[in-house]
């Protein structure tokens, strides 16, 4: 039912060995243990030591080996947060995520003080968007979740999810208690 690709994450996420009617033929081999390992399993690899080399302080923005070599594929769009991770370390990810705490506790008050109940509903919508992209960006590249693709909005490259993000939020802002719209 399910496609081999997809069964590989599913097992590679589970650290689990996959098993070999599943295995798509796109290997990589370990320089330092000479054994094959999947693609699905070397991305989540690289970005975990991607964000571990980074420390507490982090190496410097581009400054990093993991990231300025290409050890890390996809680092623009899906792996933008290994990226911060290992230029700002443990330091520049708390920061980041406390910008996105602080914009969806600004997005949440908002939604409190909304007259109409659609408007209500659409700003929780737009929190609950916004958190589940960061939840899953983050736990996508720390390990925690499957690399499904899902950009870090706001910060990804690609004009579509900056622009889709933009756009959610300035419908928000036009639907504000003192907006004409918002009065409805």
């Amino acid at each position: 039912m399910l496609g081999a690709h997809q069964v590989e994450r599913i097992y590679s996420t589970l650290g689990k060995d996959i098993p070999e009617e599943y295995q798509k033929r796109e290997v990589v081999i370990d320089k330092k243990s000479g054994k094959q390992e999947n693609l699905a399993d070397y991305n989540v690899k690289q970005s975990k030591i991607a964000i571990g080399s980074g420390g507490v302080f982090g190496k410097g923005l581009l400054k990093g080996t993991q990231t300025r070599y290409g050890f890390v594929p996809e680092q623009r769009t899906d792996f933008i947060f290994d990226t911060i991770g290992e230029g700002f370390g443990f330091t520049g990810c708390v920061v980041l995520l406390a910008l996105y705490l602080l914009l969806l506790f600004r997005i949440v008050t908002i939604a409190e003080r909304q007259r109409s109940v659609f408007s209500r509903c659409y700003a929780y919508g737009v929190a609950s968007v916004l958190f589940f992209h960061v939840a899953i960006n983050v736990s996508m590249t720390i390990g925690l979740a499957p690399v499904i693709g899902i950009p870090l909005p706001l910060i990804s490259y690609g004009g579509a999810s900056v622009i889709s993000f933009r756009l959610i939020q300035f419908i928000l802002v036009a639907l504000g208690p003192s907006s004409p719209v918002g009065m409805c």
